[in-house]
């Protein structure tokens, strides 16, 4: 288990910790006219939406709110929130939203207006100095060579199947749905996922498909019940023994999963499906993922690949920088480029086609998730050694990808890719 734990506690004792807590603010409120030039320059960035924001010296302030956009209520007890803002960005965020120095009464909206406006708002939200150094650093540390990708996807999918089962889907699909109305229920949208990937493949019964990232093998059921041959490869032993289990209950037996990297993979197949585990590989690694689709398919043969995408106006600043997601949630991880994933696709002899969007429905299926994680919360049902810093990030985390998805600055995709000749 991979439960995160609760802050140790100052290092010099609760009275003594409370002392310096009261001098830091001293000093804080000391540079209330630096803060409020900071906050000028989040104004002027703000080009869409806007924050009615409670600040600490007493003050309210309206920060944009030259265009539509959501708007957003925000109540900062401490100028720590900026500081943590300024000099940590999405992390340090998180840090100063889980110590109580910034609340919202929701803040999806806040997360959605940042998206808008990334490009206008620049560097000012990103982490600088030590500690964007510190960052890489430790980013680069957990990066996706064989031994580190395990340790990743160990770090965020061994948490355990009954941890997930508890707010997924019952298909425990953990990927985009695609709706096909408001009403319709996340289980319907997430078998409408499935079957457009594999109406994606171009196969016929009897045919053979490589699903990188297994998951919990609602991908290989769906494949399995149309008279596919699967090969399904993860990283994650809790997936691996779900995914076996899965199908011997439902008498499945053209099926095979495999602790296997994507890199060793062997053979070649008439199909390759990925869902939304190309965020798991990271950019240094995106030719060697293109490389083993490309070996993995026959001549014509197609890979559907479902991803995710960061606005290429903004994907150098997010790539120079450790964001909350990379730091507490899913390490190594880096969402696409997709014209640098694209042109390194073709440079691969692998063809571009039929791509579509659908971040709304992302939106939306976070949005579900989270109200069954919050339900799971209060009934009391998640497991003893999830504590409640543990709950708190998870609940941030989705609120945060949900924020992100409605701002448009990050969307899922699927697309297919036609190998050559």
């Amino acid at each position: 288990m991979n439960a995160i734990t609760p802050n140790r506690g100052r290092r010099f004792g609760p009275a003594r910790g409370r002392r310096r807590a009261r001098k830091g603010d001293w000093l804080l409120n000391r540079f209330g006219r630096l803060f409020h030039r900071i906050l000028d320059r989040i104004d002027t960035g703000l080009l869409s939406g806007s924050i009615e924001a409670s600040l600490p010296d007493g003050t309210n302030r309206l920060l944009g709110g030259r265009a539509p956009g959501p708007t957003v209520i925000v109540d900062m007890p401490s100028w720590r929130a900026i500081v943590r803002l300024i000099t940590g960005g999405s992390a340090g965020w998180y840090r100063a939203w889980a110590d109580g120095d910034w609340s919202s009464p929701d803040p999806v909206p806040l997360f959605d207006l940042f998206m808008r406006n990334a490009v206008s708002l620049g560097e000012t939200a990103r982490a600088g100095g030590l500690k964007r150094f510190i960052g890489l650093m430790t980013h680069w540390l957990r990066r996706n060579d064989r031994a580190g990708s395990r340790r990743n996807i160990e770090f965020h999918y061994d948490l355990g199947n009954d941890f997930y089962g508890l707010w997924l889907d019952p298909g425990m699909t953990y990927s985009s749905a695609m709706f096909a109305s408001p009403e319709q229920s996340l289980e319907a949208a997430q078998q409408a996922k499935l079957d457009a990937m594999l109406a994606r493949t171009a196969t016929a019964p009897g045919d053979t498909i490589l699903e990188i990232g297994s998951g919990w093998g609602s991908f290989a059921e769906t494949a399995a019940r149309a008279g596919r041959k699967l090969h399904g490869i993860t990283l994650s032993a809790e997936q691996k023994a779900a995914v076996d289990a899965r199908m011997a209950a439902a008498g499945l037996h053209d099926v095979t999963v495999s602790l296997t990297d994507y890199r060793d993979v062997a053979g070649q197949y008439d199909a390759v499906v990925s869902i939304e585990m190309v965020e798991a590989v990271g950019q240094r690694y995106w030719p060697a993922y293109l490389q083993a689709v490309a070996a993995a398919l026959k001549p014509g043969g197609r890979a559907a690949i479902q991803y995710i995408l960061i606005d290429d106006a903004i994907f150098e600043s997010y790539a120079r920088n450790v964001d909350f997601i990379q730091r507490y949630v899913f390490p190594g991880g880096m969402l696409l480029s997709e014209s640098r994933f694209r042109a390194l696709a073709e440079q691969h002899g692998l063809d571009w086609h039929d791509r579509v969007t659908f971040g709304l429905d992302y939106a939306e299926t976070l949005r579900r998730w989270r109200v069954a994680f919050d339900a799971a919360v209060d009934a009391g049902k998640l497991p003893i050694e999830f504590d409640a810093h543990f709950v708190a990030l998870w609940r941030y985390y989705l609120m945060y990808c949900e924020g992100g998805f409605r701002g448009g600055g990050i969307d899922v995709a699927q697309v297919t890719l036609v190998k050559r000749g």
